[in-house]
């Protein structure tokens, strides 16, 4: 996969989760962890990355999912937090 076309996979998978799913799933799965499948439109909830991209492979063993945390704007955070 080029990296052109890494992008487009990341942006056909971010269009779906703004457009169809946001307003589906931050009211109930904020903190949960989605992985799209943008190809079929397919996604799979999960309470850790793990999970979510866990149940993508198994509907779609020959395909990849790009994960996302609900309600967040990255999946992970790496850091620390000073108050």
């Amino acid at each position: 996969m080029t990296e052109q076309d890494v992008e487009a996979f990341v942006r056909r998978a971010e269009e779906i989760y703004a457009t169809k799913l946001r307003a589906i799933l931050e009211p109930e799965h904020v903190d949960e962890f989605v992985a799209i499948e943008p190809e079929s439109g397919d996604y799979f909830l999960g309470k850790t990355l793990s999970e979510a991209t866990r149940a993508g492979r198994k509907a779609h063993p020959d395909r990849l999912t790009h994960a996302m945390r609900v309600g967040h704007r990255a999946a992970l955070h790496f850091g620390m937090h000073i108050r």
